[in-house]
């Protein structure tokens, strides 16, 4: 026989724990659900659950590792056993932050006896307890020994105490199993995947104006998308229609943009754009955005009109910066895109409060779409 403790162990709200580094948190309800007695809990794997009768304070406390089952011995009051198996390094733990003491336990099934002592004079002199030199009323002792898995059983009672505990126990549901508490937690897990996806739609079916677009509108990228959120139906008939109509719809949309900025005037953006209609490829000075930009600023007599951004947050925008980006959305190698990202740009060239005024304009000029 090894003693493992023997000490003055502080109490808590009536309990102890033993816990394993990987078995689950020992709860006082479920760990007697199923079992005879209520004293010691060992339903959940890898942890045990212990009743005391003194409420807060200290109780003398030892715990021995025997090789074979102990003798009973007549001094303990009360006296319950429970089937034990350690899930890796085990202590015996107070309640809350309180101290541990390491079992040194193998990895194998035991038999745990829990005794106890003075349960019900504890109970009646709680309060002798929180004292500055408080009695020793109560006292318990735990006992391992290797032993098969059985039913837990009581083995003596005689408190009133024990004997509420036990009559609890016996009222309580045994716990889960493994796999059912496993099922159960990917039961939950899907449903809060799925209320968090049912949030998520919701929130884009509010963010496209009420009404999902299809699948290749939803997934466009970036001014494109923001594009096609200015009319969904239009982006989705759009997205619906072959290339060279979309790549028409995208010159159309990119001229208006751009002759409402009265940028159609400068000569090499002109000539970019008469030469889309003739069906060639878009001529621009440069590739780089910096040097396209540069030339554009650099402009001789270059227009120079305002508007309130689409928000109405910014009042005096440059409209010729809306607008020029109508013309490089052509450059996209895929013509919704370009379409949709100079629709974003024409809604900004034309400013607050005149998005329905540019969308009629489109669908006039579109009606097959």
């Amino acid at each position: 026989m090894r003693t493992l403790i023997q000490d003055l162990v502080p109490i808590a709200y009536g309990q102890l724990y033993v816990e394993s580094e990987h078995g689950d948190e020992p709860q006082a309800w479920e760990s007697m659900g199923g079992q005879q007695n209520g004293l010691l809990g060992a339903a959940i794997p890898g942890a045990l659950f212990l009743i005391t009768g003194t409420h807060t304070g200290r109780v003398p406390f030892t715990v021995e590792l025997h090789d074979a089952e102990p003798p009973l011995s007549a001094e303990w009051e009360e006296v319950v056993e429970a089937p034990f198996h350690p899930l890796g390094r085990t202590v015996v733990v107070t309640w809350g932050d309180g101290p541990a003491w390491e079992l040194e336990l193998a990895d194998i099934d035991y038999r745990v006896r829990y005794s106890a002592s003075g349960m019900d004079e504890a109970k009646e002199h709680e309060l002798l307890a929180l004292s500055d030199d408080p009695p020793v009323i109560d006292r318990y002792l735990l006992q391992f020994w290797p032993a098969p898995p059985a039913p837990d059983s009581v083995v003596r009672r005689t408190s009133q105490s024990a004997a509420y505990w036990h009559d609890h126990a016996l009222r309580q549901p045994a716990p889960p199993t493994p796999e059912e508490k496993a099922e159960a937690e990917r039961v939950a897990a899907e449903a809060a995947r799925a209320e968090q996806e049912q949030r998520f739609l919701e929130a884009e079916t509010r963010n496209w104006g009420g009404r999902l677009p299809s699948d290749r509108v939803r997934a466009l990228p970036g001014q494109a998308s923001a594009g096609a959120r200015l009319d969904g139906e239009f982006a989705d008939s759009l997205a619906a229609a072959g290339a060279d109509e979309q790549a028409r719809v995208a010159r159309w949309i990119a001229r208006r943009a751009l002759g409402e900025a009265r940028l159609d005037r400068v000569d090499w953006i002109s000539e970019a754009l008469d030469g889309l209609d003739g069906g060639g490829v878009l001529q621009l000075p440069s590739i780089e955005d910096r040097v396209l930009w540069d030339r554009l600023w650099s402009e001789p007599g270059l227009p120079n009109t305002v508007v309130t951004t689409m928000d109405g947050r910014v009042d005096n925008f440059r409209q010729q910066a809306a607008a020029f980006p109508a013309l490089l959305a052509l450059r996209a190698s895929d013509p919704l895109i370009g379409a949709l990202e100079a629709l974003w740009a024409a809604g900004a060239t034309f400013g607050h409060g005149r998005t329905a005024e540019l969308l009629s304009e489109v669908r006039a000029a579109f009606p097959e779409l």
